[in-house]
């Protein structure tokens, strides 16, 4: 992988407010991943292809990233950046909206990274456990959404998003076949691993 274009991609990410993983939350991901050393990866939510493609790193031999994105001028970013990278025969984006894709979608995954819309975490977490291995692992981002989530905010903008990733960690919290940590990194990582 081309680590100078990487820098570069994260840097214009930046410039243009693009919402990419945080560094501390993509230095527990790294952690996380390798440990796990997975084949499949699924991404719901590309943005600009960054997280994707520092997962990539981690994959084994033969591993592959499916990825989902609904905006196709994300899309293009994305794919310019993985060639850009050398790491397109690692990463297949999917393009369309998530809850469009998700069901049409019958494979296995060893870990599945949610990071989209906000207001549907709980529909992702239903698609997630459906698809994933024993052993599997979901990471979801921004779950503390900016504090919001944990404290008794109620404006009317972001109410939808934030009673919403309420419910996703009460599923999650609840699900006997998960072990659950809600870490403070970043804007609030939740990370769900597969016991039985």
């Amino acid at each position: 992988m081309n680590k100078i274009e990487l820098e570069k991609i994260k840097q214009k990410a930046l410039e243009d407010k693009i919402p990419i993983i945080m560094d501390d939350t993509l230095e527990v991901v790294d952690k996380l991943l390798t440990e796990k050393k997975p084949i499949k990866i699924l991404e719901i939510g590309t943005a600009v292809g960054y997280s994707a493609i520092c997962f990539s790193e981690y994959l084994q031999e033969s591993g592959k990233i499916d990825t989902i994105e609904r905006e196709e001028e994300r899309v293009t970013q994305a794919k310019e950046n993985i060639k850009k990278t050398e790491v397109e025969d690692k990463i297949n984006i999917l393009f369309g909206d998530a809850v469009e894709i998700l069901p049409t979608l019958n494979e296995k995954y060893d870990v599945v990274f949610i990071d989209a819309a906000k207001g549907k975490y709980p529909f992702f977490l239903k698609e997630a456990l459906r698809m994933l291995n024993e052993n599997g692992m979901i990471i979801a981002d921004n779950v503390l959404y900016k504090g919001y989530v944990m404290s008794d905010y109620n404006k009317h903008k972001q109410r939808t998003a934030v009673r919403n990733l309420r419910e996703f960690l009460k599923e999650l919290q609840e699900d006997s076949s998960l072990t659950v940590e809600i870490l403070e990194v970043g804007d609030g990582l939740a990370v769900a691993k597969k016991v039985r």
